[in-house]
C-alpha cells in the first residue's frame, strides 16, 4: 500500500528500470586507436604549437595558476 502513494518523491505506478544499450552519442569525444596513434605521429613530426611550449615552460619555472589560465585562453573557443 505505501507504494501506490499519490504524492512526493515515490509516487506514481511501481516499475522496474530498463537497462538500454549505450547510444552512439555517448562515445563522441573518444579517441580511438588508429585516430589516436596518428594524432601522435603529426604531433612528433610537427612539434608543439608555441603556446603549447610557452605552457611546458611556465609549468617547469613553477607558475601553475599563469599556465592554466593560459591554458584556458588559449583552448576555450570563447574569451
Amino acid at each position: 500500500m505505501s507504494n501506490t502513494i499519490a504524492v512526493g518523491l515515490q509516487k506514481g505506478h511501481v516499475v522496474t528500470k530498463r537497462t538500454l544499450a549505450p547510444r552512439p552519442g555517448s562515445r563522441k569525444g573518444r579517441c580511438g586507436k588508429r585516430v589516436g596513434m596518428i594524432r601522435s605521429l603529426i604531433k612528433d613530426v610537427a612539434g608543439s604549437a608555441p603556446y603549447e611550449k610557452r605552457l611546458v615552460e611556465l609549468l617547469k619555472t613553477g607558475r601553475d595558476k599563469r599556465a592554466l589560465k593560459l591554458a584556458k585562453r588559449k583552448v576555450s573557443g570563447w574569451h
